[in-house]
């Protein structure tokens, strides 16, 4: 969906709505386009764990098989900050 600057910084509220519920929006300015702006693609522990998965890697050593457990179970607490009482 194209929109002009004027109209996005106008209506900047309504785009991100658009944004949300899927669409990409293409910002022009003297008919050029300038920006593409779209919904943010969530990532999750289970994307990291299915690209391990698919990449057929070989055997993991202990210390790299806890790195991996630990970068998991970060992203799988998506919702807790892992820098506090640091």
């Amino acid at each position: 969906m194209p929109a002009s600057t004027e109209e996005a910084s106008r209506n900047f509220s309504g785009l991100l709505d658009l944004i949300e519920a899927g669409e990409t929006i293409r910002i022009t300015r003297g008919n050029e386009p300038i920006a593409e702006v779209g919904p943010a693609r969530r990532r999750t522990g289970a994307d990291l764990e299915a690209a391990l998965a698919a990449a057929n890697l070989p055997a993991l050593d202990q210390d790299l098989e806890e790195d991996i457990a630990n970068a998991l179970a970060l992203v799988a607490n998506e919702g807790t900050d892992p820098w506090a009482g640091a």
